[in-house]
């Protein structure tokens, strides 16, 4: 994907996570990696009516080269693309939202992890998702709590594709905005299924077990 193709892409899936209520009003931001730097959405942009020759791009450091100001979360963006790539150098987007389902479990989970294996997609297209405690937005040790719990599940051979950010909502990243799209997508129906029926029992050992071996599901 070549740069004009991906603000193309930023703003297709901005408006599509938009127009379905993933984001809504000026929250949430979306990043790519680009061989030369990154490009991310605006700071107080509305997801759903971004402009291609607006977006943000930055320079490998995080400098600002062109466009609209960049959002303040490229320190995280930044932090995930650093230690996700370690282990899939593929990782190119991370989408950050406010999702309501995902939001309202942190708000009285105490963690670790956001979510118990409680569906066998959720397993094979998110995987863990650890609980930061609540930072504020933008804080640079939000930054790295993120990075090093990404290095800690690589090490412990359970790769993460999403962490969730107390009170603020989840970050995920994959090889493609539509893939990250997707993963996010995945992830707020099953926090939607959680406060529907919060007593689901996870699956069991055996099931997981099943799903890595014919799968790869990263659990």
């Amino acid at each position: 994907m070549n740069e004009s193709q991906a603000r193309e892409e930023i703003c297709r899936v901005g408006r599509s996570l938009f127009e379905r209520g993933y984001v809504h009003a000026s929250a949430g931001n979306i990043s790519v990696r680009l061989d030369d730097g990154f490009l991310i959405t605006p700071t107080d942009a509305c997801l759903g009516f971004l402009d291609p020759a607006r977006l943000a791009k930055l320079d490998g450091q995080g400098h600002q080269v062109s466009g609209d100001k960049g959002s303040k979360t490229i320190a995280v963006h930044r932090q995930i693309y650093a230690a996700a790539c370690e282990t899939d150098a593929h990782t190119r987007c991370v989408i950050h939202t406010h999702s309501t389902h995902c939001v309202a479990l942190s708000l009285n989970s105490t963690g670790p992890e956001l979510l118990p294996p409680i569906t066998p997609y959720f397993v094979m297209k998110v995987g863990h998702v650890p609980l930061l405690r609540y930072h504020r937005p933008g804080s640079p040790d939000a930054a790295q709590e993120v990075s090093d719990l990404i290095r800690h599940h690589a090490a412990q051979g359970a790769p993460i594709r999403a962490v969730m950010l107390a009170r603020l909502g989840p970050n995920v990243w994959h090889d493609s905005p539509a893939a990250a799209m997707a993963t996010l997508e995945e992830l707020e129906e099953t926090a939607r299924l959680m406060l529907l029926q919060p007593h689901t029992q996870a699956l069991h050992a055996n099931d997981l077990d099943e799903l890595r071996q014919i799968f790869g599901a990263r659990w």
